[in-house]
């Protein structure tokens, strides 16, 4: 089992945070919600396991992509900082001059990172192996969980159309995040772009329509989407491209175990190697005497999480959910059943915090998700007790002052560099604002905050930057005091 048992400091801590109405309330968040906006925020010092601040600590609201700390916690507590996914080919058949008899097989092993050039190497990898032609079908395999029901909507549209990247449908397998990468490269003006694969010259998939090159003065008016029928995935595609640089775009795929293994195919094709048989996809892993002809390896997971809480990917964050389920022993059929992985942490480090928090989703796109203040503030204090893996957490917080989103460089000198935080943030169905992580004491000493703003009954929509303004102020009073 990955969690380890409550130290009584961490107990005396959740404790202290539950019973902290002496302390002060966080001034400008609580002029925030006599305005009407809901909110849940709490500091506690995490050397002295003193509560410094509190507002409605136990409050459980929306958290959008502050979920995804607990997502990191949960995948450093199963695995070690350097831990990587493997994407394999394998086969049962035998190579006669050249020729692999049987099927080739692309198993998936649950890795987030996975772009096209894992599948270079794979290919190159392949052709090295001897191989020049594959008389039997490419069969994809995605392994440690199957095939999933979609829940998110936005997943769910894509499944038919998708005019934007990354709201593709998750998959054990899925190349560059469950995207089909697309360049489209200016001719001369007047004629046609041309419209190609990010890493193969023809992409695997049905091109409608034509992208105009114009001088180079001329707007942009380029466009494309995705839609999916019976036949599969195709792109539509119109507009104009001004003479200059080849631009690169992402449009999801439908199905990205599927997709993954049209594009392999291509890849195949290209670099002279024949795969007589369809993409074909089955569930059954395959048994141990079948050979390993290629391997290769994603981002370590200290990366990923990088990843996932410096960008808020939401891609990988609900990967590496139904990974940690899978690893697990359970067999996830879907993400909110996946989740309850991280719901069992939470409630395992605050025992007594009542009910378990819902978790559908380990990215924080699921409305339906929420936390409370003292419940990140939990989470927070054990990693931050735990030497082995706290190094690779903290660093994939952001520091105000390189932060990629310019809203977070404002404001003090102490707010830009001596904070290392994960924001989340949401429109619908009401407004959604957090702000959680570490600040670094003048003395040397750590605190670990956390503030939620929700709108609420009277007041559904709260700005972003009012609600950032609030929780950034609050902040600032403390690091003035400490």
């Amino acid at each position: 089992m990955m969690l380890k048992k409550i130290s009584a400091v961490l107990m005396a801590l959740t404790a202290a945070a539950t019973a902290a109405q002496t302390h002060p309330e966080w001034p400008a968040l609580a002029q925030l919600a006599r305005s009407g906006a809901q909110v849940s925020a709490a500091a506690i010092d995490l050397d002295r396991n003193l509560v410094l601040d509190q507002l409605h600590g136990d409050t459980r609201l929306t958290p959008a992509s502050l979920t995804k700390l607990v997502t990191a916690a949960v995948a450093l507590g199963l695995w070690a900082p350097d831990k990587v996914f493997h994407t394999r080919l394998m086969t049962s058949g035998a190579i006669i001059d050249g020729e692999l008899r049987g099927d080739l097989i692309l198993l998936g092993g649950g890795d987030p990172s996975l772009d096209d050039q894992s599948f270079w190497n794979l290919a190159a990898q392949l052709r090295g192996a001897g191989v020049t032609r594959v008389s039997g079908r490419l069969v994809v395999i995605p392994a440690p969980f199957g095939p999933l029901g979609c829940e998110t909507q936005d997943r769910c549209d894509a499944m038919h159309r998708s005019d934007r990247s990354y709201n593709a449908p998750l998959g054990a397998l899925g190349v560059d995040y469950g995207n089909w990468c697309v360049m489209v490269r200016p001719t001369a003006p007047g004629e046609a772009a041309a419209v190609q694969g990010c890493a193969v010259t023809r992409l695997p998939i049905a091109i409608e329509g034509s992208i105009h090159t114009v001088i180079g003065t001329a707007r942009q008016t380029f466009w494309m989407e995705r839609v999916t029928d019976g036949a599969g995935d195709r792109l539509r595609v119109g507009g104009d491209i001004p003479v200059g640089p080849a631009q690169q775009d992402y449009r999801a795929m439908s199905d990205p175990v599927r997709g993954s293994g049209l594009l392999l195919k291509e890849m195949l094709r290209e670099i002279g190697l024949r795969v007589d048989g369809e993409v074909v996809l089955e569930t059954t892993v395959p048994a141990p005497t079948f050979r390993v002809l290629a391997d290769t390896q994603g981002l370590a997971l200290n990366e990923q999480l990088g990843r996932m809480l410096r960008y808020s990917n939401n891609y990988i964050a609900d990967v590496l959910t139904l990974d940690a389920a899978a690893d697990m022993g359970s067999s996830p059929t879907q993400l909110s059943g996946a989740a309850q992985v991280l719901s069992n942490f939470v409630t395992e480090l605050r025992p007594s915090g009542g009910q378990p928090p819902l978790l559908h989703s380990g990215s924080g796109l699921s409305p339906e998700n929420v936390l409370s203040a003292n419940d990140l503030i939990s989470v927070l204090a054990h990693v931050y007790r735990d030497t082995r893996r706290f190094p690779a957490y903290y660093g994939g917080l952001v520091v105000p002052r390189d932060a990629p989103f310019g809203f977070l460089r404002e404001g003090s000198e102490a707010w830009l560099d001596r904070v290392a935080l994960k924001t989340g943030s949401m429109d619908v169905p009401r407004s959604v604002l957090g702000i959680a992580g570490y600040l670094r004491k003048r003395d040397g000493g750590w605190i670990a905050f956390a503030a939620i703003v929700n709108g609420g009954e009277a007041r559904p929509h709260v700005p972003l930057r009012e609600a950032l303004q609030a929780a950034r102020s609050d902040v600032d009073e403390l690091l003035k005091k400490y």
